[in-house]
């Protein structure tokens, strides 16, 4: 037991030690489709593990998209550093959509295109406006990066996908409500200030959470869902196909 300890603590310090995020690798990830190649309308959400020894403990999600015929995407995501000097958390610029997060390279968890992403564009654009927590972050329970994502997902029915369980904040409900419907929009959810909670859904199964931390089972896509790890077993895929 004290060995598995000390290399715990050992892959803790190293972790620190050489993480640098002013070298870290943020190239493309060669996921997304270049503008140049697509004249379609795309929506994407991503999640990656997050920055130094955060990264064992959680990931980190954003949301890019690009309009029909334009030339750049638009990322969207909450940055928690930006509100030390009293700037807005939420940071939305043009920019690469798959950006490996501080050297981690992203997953892609919905891919929506065409007439379909055109619909959502509009809605995804109302749903960053509406979210309450524009100048405030808190890493734990939240609202953090994560909660700001399932906002968006919540209130765009196209999206019709959930945050892994490993994304800490995302039980945190938009304006501090107790009870709201699940991310994917199949189930419905109860959340104390994100620390406890239960939600039960056709996408998302039955979740637990308890002090933050998620633990579930999907029976659609079967897989079990804990804290830190994600899930384990079937690739997430949406209750209701186009």
């Amino acid at each position: 037991m004290n060995k598995f300890l000390i290399l715990i603590l050992s892959l803790f310090l190293t972790s620190c030690a050489h993480s640098d995020w002013r070298t870290a690798d943020r190239s493309s990830a060669n996921i997304a489709p270049l503008p140049a190649e697509t004249k379609e309308a795309i929506v994407h959400v991503y999640v990656a593990r997050t920055f130094n020894w955060h990264k064992y403990l959680a990931v980190h999600s954003w949301v890019a998209f690009k309009e029909k015929d334009a030339k750049e995407y638009m990322v969207y995501h909450v940055i928690g550093w930006r509100t030390r000097n009293g700037g807005e958390s939420v940071l939305g610029k043009k920019d690469i959509p798959d950006r490996k997060w501080f050297g981690s390279i992203p997953e892609l968890i919905t891919d929506i295109r065409g007439k379909k992403a055109e619909a959502a564009i509009p809605r995804v654009k109302a749903a960053i406006q509406s979210y309450k927590y524009q100048n405030s972050y808190r890493l734990y329970p939240g609202p953090n990066s994560n909660s700001f994502v399932s906002h968006i997902i919540r209130n765009v029915d196209e999206l019709q996908v959930e945050l892994p369980p490993n994304a800490v904040g995302k039980d945190w409900l938009n304006g501090g409500k107790l009870f709201a419907m699940s991310e994917s929009g199949t189930g419905v959810q109860v959340s104390i200030f994100g620390l406890l909670g239960v939600t039960l859904g056709l996408a998302e199964g039955i979740e637990i959470n308890v002090l933050g931390l998620s633990f579930g089972v999907d029976i659609l896509s079967p897989a079990i869902k804990l804290p830190a790890v994600g899930r384990l077993g079937f690739k997430d895929a949406p209750v209701f196909k186009d």
